[in-house]
């Protein structure tokens, strides 16, 4: 880590009131004592970044290009260190965490470009007699200061979804990253900073600020605020849009993704997928499988296979390149989702697998009823559960059961089955033999119902982080 000490708000780095540990999720050692913000230091960091939203907003497009690109440069150079401050912070096998500084590489990079696509068009005002003479055309504005509150399981890329398309719509921005795992966001915040200041912007169009409940809420609910983007439970989204409104919101909550195995699927591919989509980051991932809808014609065999794959799956520390399921971001959601999987049972369901060991490995469940959490809402952790319906049909009704609707993916032969899920399946994202976690940072990702409203991915959160702006002229004679 090479970051000044202290939080970046303002035009330098301030101390914090206090510190708290970064804990390593695998053993429970330190990794380092992080700053903790307080609502004082939230209430400084939006006025700094309301003092500066005008300059910020007039950036020219090349200044605001160049930054990001040198971002990008500078997160490319350190990419090992960053992947290493990943697998500590976050406990995620060092396999995602190498994901995940890709895909941060490539947001970055294509919020750069994107600043070059960043215009308005001209509009036919003469459709009507009233019109005739008159020019017309829109462009778009910077919706102003832009909060933004990440998770713990994808530090740096869901930091990354916030900063680089608020900074190319010309937005300043505060982020709150999750008290667990604040360090890879502050690093980048220096880079960023560092950058911003090479090029005679204000350091203070990025800013962030750690700290508990009372510090988001006092950047939410600040009436000065343009847009809040969230990534988070939807518990919380919740709660947070409504107390920020009028404010813009954009969500992204959580989900229990379901993949459908078809009667005329490749089980080998299904099975693969479902070993590869249920488990990665150890199974603390939105879009990660957690529901498997098999057609009864090949549950068994489809369970066979499953049986087969995941004894193969390395549980253990995740600093080993071969692991791929290790600890959970703390003992209390490991405590949870060990309550939910034995209530699961207690309900009626059947433990199908479950890996040997202290650290919580993949386990399946089989027919757990409705109403359940193992079933109703999202894990996050590195179980799926399977069910057996009489029909492709029954299965994509089973799918939008739910109140989320984030990816779900569909294994099958027939694509009258394939463009039959994409017509009827209720969910942001609709992935076709493959896992529904597969998602490219260029995509419009986002989800329906309770998973949430907006859209990621550099060019639709520029899109959603400005707003259009109406000129007409009526030239004088």
């Amino acid at each position: 880590m090479k970051f000044p000490a202290g939080l970046p708000i303002g035009e330098s780095w301030v101390s914090a009131p206090t510190t708290a540990p970064v804990v390593f999720p695998y053993d429970g050692s330190t990794v380092a004592e992080a700053p903790v913000g307080d609502v004082a230091l939230a209430r400084a960091a939006l006025d700094h970044a309301l003092s500066v939203r005008e300059t910020v907003g007039r950036l020219p497009s090349y200044v605001r290009r160049n930054v990001l690109q040198r971002v990008h440069a500078e997160l490319l150079a350190a990419r090992d260190e960053f992947v290493e401050l990943l697998v500590l912070e976050t406990g995620k096998p060092l396999v995602d965490c190498r994901v995940e500084i890709d895909r941060t590489l490539l947001t970055v990079e294509t919020a750069a470009e994107e600043v070059a696509r960043l215009h308005g068009e001209t509009v036919p005002l003469d459709l009507l007699p009233s019109g005739a003479g008159l020019q017309g055309f829109w462009v778009r504005k910077p919706i102003g200061v832009v909060v933004g509150i990440t998770g713990f399981n994808y530090p740096l890329l869901l930091a990354a979804h916030k900063i680089a398309p608020a900074f190319a719509a010309g937005c300043p921005i505060i982020v709150k990253p999750a008290p667990q795992t604040p360090l890879a966001t502050l690093w980048m915040a220096h880079l960023m900073r560092a950058a911003l200041a090479d090029a005679g912007a204000p350091e203070s169009a990025l800013q962030v600020i750690t700290g508990g409940p009372d510090v988001g809420a006092t950047l939410t609910t600040d009436s000065r605020i343009g847009a809040v983007s969230f990534t988070g439970s939807a518990a919380v989204g919740h709660r947070i849009a409504r107390d920020a409104a009028p404010t813009k919101v954009l969500l992204e909550l959580g989900s229990n993704s379901a993949l459908v195995v078809a009667g005329d699927a490749d089980l080998d591919a299904a099975a693969d997928a479902i070993v590869r989509g249920g488990y990665y980051a150890s199974g603390q991932a939105c879009i990660s499988v957690q529901r498997v809808i098999a057609v009864a014609s090949v549950r068994d065999a489809l369970l066979e296979k499953l049986g087969a794959r995941l004894p193969t799956v390395v549980v253990g520390d995740p600093r080993d390149p071969a692991t791929r399921v290790s600890a959970l971001i703390n003992p209390a959601s490991t405590d949870r989702v060990r309550q939910w999987v034995a209530d699961a049972v207690h309900a009626g369901a059947s433990i199908a697998y479950e890996a040997p060991g202290d650290v919580l490995g993949p386990i399946v469940l089989t027919d757990v009823p409705d109403g359940l959490p193992a079933w109703d809402e999202e894990i996050f952790g590195p179980v799926i559960a399977v069910r057996s319906v009489p029909d492709i049909d029954s299965a994509l009704h089973a799918v939008n059961a739910t109140r989320y609707g984030l990816h779900a993916s569909v294994f099958t032969a027939s694509l009258d089955t394939a463009f039959t899920a994409i017509d009827r399946l209720e969910v942001g994202g609709v992935v076709i033999n493959d896992v529904p976690g597969f998602r490219s940072d260029v995509m419009p990702y986002g989800g329906v119902k309770d998973s949430g409203a907006g859209r990621e991915g550099p060019r639709f959160a520029i899109e959603e982080l400005t707003t259009t702006r109406m000129a007409i002229i009526r030239p004088r004679p």
